[in-house]
C-alpha cells in the first residue's frame, strides 16, 4: 500500500529544526476578532504564540490500530488496542439498543443505516476516557457518548447530502439518500439530533440532574449557530474564494470539526465529576485534537484512495475548498498537525497518568491514523 504515513514521518524530522520555524506562527483558537461570516478574511496571517492555545466513529480495523510500543516504548504498558475493541463494542451495544427498529420503521431503519455502519467511535470513547479520567465511571457517560455519537452521524447524512457535498459514499457504503432518498435522509438526520438530548436527559443515571443540564447546554452550543453550524456554513460560502487565510481556515474547523470533539471529552468531564479547572484544561485538550483531526483529514485527503479512505477521496480538490495543505502545503501541514498533538499531550500533565493513557494514546491515534 503506498501511502503517507504520518507515523513514520513525525519520526524522521526534527523537531528542533523544523518545528521551531511554525510554532508562533498559528492562530489563537476560538479567540479571533475576526468573524468570516461577516467579514471576508485577508490572506495576512496572524501572528500569536501557539504555546499559549486555549483551548474518532465501530471497532478499528488492524490497519486503523496505531503500534504504540513501535512509536514509544515507553507507553507500551497501555494496550490501546484493547482498550478500543472493548469500549467501542460498549458504545456499540449501547446505540444498538438506544435506537432500536420500530415504528415507523422506515425512519428508524435509516438512522440504523448510518448510525451502526462502522466508523471507530473515537468521539464517544474520548468522552468515556475523559468521564474516567475525572473519577467518573462509565455508566454515568455513555448517554451522552452515544448522543454525540448520533450527532456526529447526523452531520454526515446531511454533509452527504446534494445540497451539501453531494457524496456517494460514506464508511465504505452507499450514503444514507443512495439507499433512502433524500427526503428520508434529511428526516433521519433531524430524528438523530433531536433523539440526542432526550438520550441524555432520560437516560443519564446516577449523575446530579445540575450536570445533566450543564451537559445539554455544552452540547446544544456546540452544534448550533456558534458550533458546528458556523463552521460549516463558512466552508460552503467559502468555497472558491482566493483570498482566504488561516485565521479563516481555522475558524471553519474550529466549529465545524473541533467543535463536536471538544463537546465529546467536556461532556464527559461535566457528567464525570470534573471540577471546573479540570473540565477547562480538558477543553483545551479536545480543542488541539479537534484541530488536529481536521488537518490531518485534509492531509489523507489529497494522499488517500477512496476505497482507503472508505469516502470519496480528492472531493476538496474538486470542490475548490481551502484546506490545509492548500495553504500551507503537505510539509507544513504535517509540522502543524505535530505540533497540535503535542500541545494536546501537554495539556494532560497533572492528571493521573495511568487514567490519562487513553487519552494520550487517543490523540496520536488521531495524528496517525490513516483513513
Amino acid at each position: 500500500m503506498a501511502s503517507l504515513n504520518l507515523g513514520y514521518w513525525v519520526q524522521s524530522y526534527s523537531m528542533s529544526n523544523q518545528v521551531s520555524s511554525i510554532s508562533k506562527s498559528f492562530p489563537l483558537l476560538r479567540s479571533l476578532p475576526f468573524n468570516p461570516l461577516t467579514t471576508q478574511s485577508s490572506s495576512t496571517l496572524k501572528k500569536v504564540n501557539f504555546t499559549s492555545l486555549p483551548s474518532i466513529t465501530s471497532v478499528l480495523t488492524k490497519e486503523d490500530i496505531v503500534k504504540e510500543e513501535e512509536q514509544d516504548p515507553q507507553k507500551s504498558s497501555f494496550d490501546f488496542n484493547s482498550y478500543m475493541l472493548q469500549k467501542a463494542s460498549a458504545v456499540n451495544q449501547a446505540l444498538e439498543s438506544a435506537v432500536s427498529l420500530r415504528d415507523p420503521v422506515k425512519i428508524h431503519e435509516a438512522m440504523r443505516y448510518s448510525l451502526l455502519a462502522g466508523g471507530k467511535r473515537v468521539r464517544p470513547v474520548l468522552c468515556l476516557a475523559a468521564c474516567a479520567l475525572v473519577g467518573g465511571r462509565e455508566s454515568m457517560a455513555m448517554p451522552a457518548a452515544c448522543a454525540v455519537e448520533m450527532i456526529h452521524t447526523m452531520s454526515l447524512i446531511h454533509d452527504d447530502l446534494p445540497c451539501m457535498d453531494n457524496d456517494d459514499l460514506r464508511r465504505g457504503k452507499p450514503t444514507n439518500h443512495k439507499v433512502f432518498g433524500e427526503d428520508i435522509a434529511v428526516l433521519a438526520g433531524d430524528a438523530l439530533l433531536a433523539f440526542a438530548f432526550e438520550h441524555i436527559a432520560v437516560s443519564t443515571v446516577g449523575v446530579p440532574p445540575s450536570r445533566i443540564v450543564r451537559a445539554v447546554g455544552e452540547l446544544a452550543k456546540a452544534i448550533g449557530g456558534e458550533g458546528l453550524v458556523a463552521g460549516q456554513v463558512v466552508d460552503i460560502i467559502s468555497e472558491g474564494l482566493t483570498d482566504v487565510g488561516l485565521d479563516h481556515l481555522e475558524f471553519i474547523h474550529v466549529h465545524k470539526t473541533a467543535a463536536l470533539l471538544e463537546a465529546a471529552v467536556v461532556l464527559g468531564a461535566i457528567v464525570g465529576g470534573g471540577c471546573d479547572e479540570e473540565v477547562e484544561k480538558l477543553r483545551k485538550f479536545a480543542r488541539c485534537i479537534g484541530l488536529l483531526f481536521q488537518v490531518v483529514d485534509d492531509i489523507l485527503d489529497v494522499t488517500k484512495s477512496s476505497k482507503e479512505l472508505g469516502k470519496t477521496a480528492g472531493k476538496d480538490l474538486v470542490a475548490d475548498k481551502v484546506t490545509y495543505p492548500k495553504l500551507m502545503g503537505i510539509q507544513k501541514s504535517k509540522e502543524f498537525a505535530e505540533k497540535l498533538k503535542t500541545d494536546a499531550i501537554e495539556l494532560l500533565q497533572g492528571f493521573d497518568p495511568a487514567k490519562a493513557a487513553p487519552l494520550i494514546a487517543l490523540a496520536n491515534y488521531i495524528a496517525y491514523r490513516q483513513n
